[in-house]
């Protein structure tokens, strides 16, 4: 069983923009602290053998100028790595190119860690999933970390494709896109604007 609410609400959830040297990109910001030392995060993050547990396996050179490959997912080339406070690598998938930044920092109760998902995405797909359309994955991912660090071996014996189809799946599903929804009304969308591209990637995350 997974407390559905707890965690939802243990992450923070931001979105906004940088300027980059092609022009003006969208940003999401996932923030957790986890009951766990930053070394221990660091590795469970980077290292193959962990990374398979809770996240994807992930063939590759994770190291400063490395590359890697998310099987079923993304690859890209890791362009900076300081253990273990944190890398910074592209994020390559379906013909285009985006960017992700991790930052760890040891904070009282453990390991705060800050993910940035940074993207050029125009307008007309923006008005239609929003920032819940690259945001809900990333929840699932902090989730698997948290069941991975909490306990290893019952994060091992999750089904993950089972629960995600379970009423527990779709509900922490629900939220997500939910807290995207605040988080994207927060930074400036017009509510009925958020609310549709919300609907939407709930709608396709849930399979409804």
């Amino acid at each position: 069983m997974v407390d559905v609410k707890y965690e939802i609400n243990a992450v923070s959830r931001q979105v906004g923009t940088r300027t980059l040297d092609a022009g003006e990109a969208r940003v999401g910001t996932l923030i957790r602290t986890y009951n766990a030392e930053p070394e221990d995060v660091w590795e469970a993050i980077t290292t193959p053998e962990r990374l398979a547990r809770w996240f994807a396996p992930v063939s590759g050179e994770l190291r400063e100028g490395g590359q890697y490959a998310i099987k079923g997912n993304a690859s890209g080339t890791v362009q900076r790595c300081e253990p273990p406070r944190g890398f910074d690598a592209t994020w390559e998938f379906g013909g285009e190119v985006s960017w992700i930044e991790v930052r760890l920092s040891e904070v009282p109760g453990g390991t705060r860690v800050e993910l940035q998902h940074i993207a050029h995405v125009d307008d007309e797909r923006w008005l239609q999933y929003g920032p819940g359309a690259t945001g809900v994955g990333w929840d699932l991912g902090f989730l698997g970390l948290s069941l991975h660090l909490s306990d290893p071996a019952a994060r091992d014996a999750f089904d993950e494709e089972a629960w995600a189809a379970s009423d527990e799946g779709k509900e922490y599903v629900t939220l997500s896109g939910e807290r995207w929804y605040d988080a994207s009304v927060a930074a400036g969308t017009p509510e009925a604007d958020a609310r549709a591209a919300a609907d939407r990637t709930t709608a396709f995350y849930t399979g409804a």
